[in-house]
């Protein structure tokens, strides 16, 4: 072993007193904030790795270096010690451990399983950090960050590589998490789903060529199917209500409308996956499954027009009221004032509130009956009677998705927000940035944490999936992890120079900040 515990912690207090001469000697008389925080925050970093250097080395002497048992109940004699590396939110340390071998049993090390260690180097905190800041951003800005503020150097393939273990048990996880409790949760159980292209890269690419035909890319998109589950309480409005709200803005609106506060989404689960439609609303229903009980009274699904989605939605959700979401219909409405009155027309804000207001209160069949004579008047051209048959054609497909009295009436949600939303930030936002092109294996990993992350279980995932890689690494249940207690100065212990000796020191005061002799560690 390269170390004596007693002379670390010698270093230690060397190491403290030094900090504490720099914060209230002579150099903090001139210096700035800025200079101070910066300093005290790298000395900070060089104490921490020699405390948890000390901590390594003093479980490792505490290690009986007598014999070890494997699984099977036979004894293996100690070889060695020998080291392995841990990079920590410190930086690089060693960690020595006892090694117990023997011929045709193999080796083990005790220490690994009893510190719950991985099967590389990266500490399980540098390891949560990392991911944390790559669901959120490109890889190559995660690595900036963590050498910028950490000094830690993890290339980007070692952050891919992070994501997709740590990705690992994200459906397991879910799959045993309980649902939640039904006081959490409101009457209105929501489903949506939507698609979003990724951009791929071409498994087997062509030939290459010095320029690209016409048309032709070097990648090609894949649809993702993001989907999501939640529960809302009902809204009840008007049809005049929804129109006043969706054109006449803030500013225009009543005092009582103002004070209205809409409600909610509640326990709101996102998810997204490359494997296709099915596979994707399979797992929604499943998760729609889960939030049953008596106190949900109605079940809504929303989606565009996509045939094959709606479909699909109806044979996963059987029971779920599919409605057309509001948006996607107003869009083709505003397609027909665009193209038969113009952009700039000073009707247009009226005519789109006037039909509207008909498709909210149940007429929607008069207004497919309008477009249609009109596309049949010469005073249009053939691109304005395509562009009336074309909407005509989506309300008509679309009839029986588009009761707006009744959903109105029992305050089901109209707008699909929550997915379109999702869609953009859950995966435009991460994967379609300037040059991005991904392996599906690679974004599907993404995806895991990036779900883990958005539905506010970051924390209690990791914490299984510790416990899960625990498991396969040891063949044992982990021990529990609790948070250590924050000891306060006056019962906080103290490690002397004498190892036996059990004396608290006295609370710390500015005049005695020179004659500092012990240094604190919580037990």
């Amino acid at each position: 072993m390269t170390s004596n515990s007693q002379e670390i912690i010698q270093d230690i207090r060397t190491e403290f007193e030094m900090m504490l001469d720099f914060v209230i000697g002579e150099q903090a008389r001139t210096a700035t904030a800025d200079q101070m925080e910066r300093r005290v925050f790298k000395l900070l970093l060089r104490l921490g790795a020699k405390l948890l250097t000390l901590f390594f080395v003093m479980r490792s002497q505490a290690c009986s270096r007598e014999t070890a048992q494997t699984a099977s109940g036979q004894e293996l004699p100690y070889h060695r010690d020998t080291k392995r590396g841990y990079v920590s939110i410190f930086g690089k340390l060693e960690i020595w451990r006892p090694y117990f071998y023997k011929k045709g049993l193999g080796g083990q090390t005790s220490l690994d399983a009893e510190l719950s260690l991985g099967e590389d180097s990266y500490s399980d905190l540098v390891r949560e950090l990392s991911d944390y800041l790559a669901v959120y951003n490109v890889y190559h800005k995660t690595s900036d960050i963590l050498l910028r503020l950490l000094g830690l150097k993890l290339s980007t393939r070692v952050v891919e590589e992070n994501i997709a273990e740590d990705a690992v048990d994200v459906e397991a996880y879910y799959a045993q998490k309980p649902p939640p409790a039904p006081t959490e949760e409101a009457e209105i159980l929501v489903a949506q789903a939507d698609g979003k292209g990724v951009p791929m890269i071409i498994e087997e690419p062509p030939p290459p060529s010095v320029r690209l035909g016409k048309g032709q890319k070097r990648g090609r998109k894949k649809e993702a199917i993001v989907t999501t589950v939640y529960t809302i309480a009902p809204k009840i409005r008007t049809p005049q209500e929804v129109v006043d709200s969706y054109f006449l803005h803030t500013q225009d609106k009543t005092d009582s409308q103002k004070n209205k506060v809409a409600p909610k989404p509640q326990h709101k689960h996102i998810w997204a996956t490359l494997d296709g439609k099915d596979t994707a609303l399979t797992r929604l229903a499943e998760q729609a499954s889960l939030r049953q009980g008596e106190h949900i009274q109605h079940q809504v699904m929303l989606s565009d027009g996509c045939e094959a989605l709606q479909s699909r939605l109806e044979t996963h959700l059987p029971n779920f009221t599919l409605i057309l979401d509001f948006i996607h219909a107003s869009e083709y409405l505003w397609d027909v004032a665009n193209s038969v009155l113009g952009e700039k027309h000073p009707q247009r804000l009226e005519w789109m509130a006037d039909k509207t207001l008909q498709m909210l209160s149940g007429k929607t069949e008069e207004v497919i009956n309008r477009f249609r004579q009109l596309a049949k008047d010469d005073q249009y051209s053939s691109g304005q009677h395509a562009q009336l048959h074309k909407t005509a054609n989506y309300f008509e497909r679309n009839l029986s998705y588009m009761d707006y009295v009744s959903y109105l009436a029992n305050g089901y949600p109209i707008a699909s927000g929550v997915i379109e939303g999702a869609c953009r930030h859950f995966v435009k936002d991460r994967c379609e940035l300037s040059g991005m092109r991904w392996h599906q294996k690679g974004v599907e990993n993404l995806f895991r944490l990036r779900a883990v992350a958005e539905n506010d279980d970051w924390d209690d995932y990791h914490a299984y999936r510790r416990q899960q890689r625990h498991h396969r690494l040891y063949q044992t249940v982990a021990q529990p992890q609790t948070e250590l207690e924050w000891l306060t100065v006056d019962n906080l212990p103290y490690i002397n120079s004498e190892p036996s000796s059990n004396q608290l020191a006295e609370p710390i005061n500015a005049d005695s900040y020179n004659s500092y002799q012990r240094l604190p560690f919580a037990i």
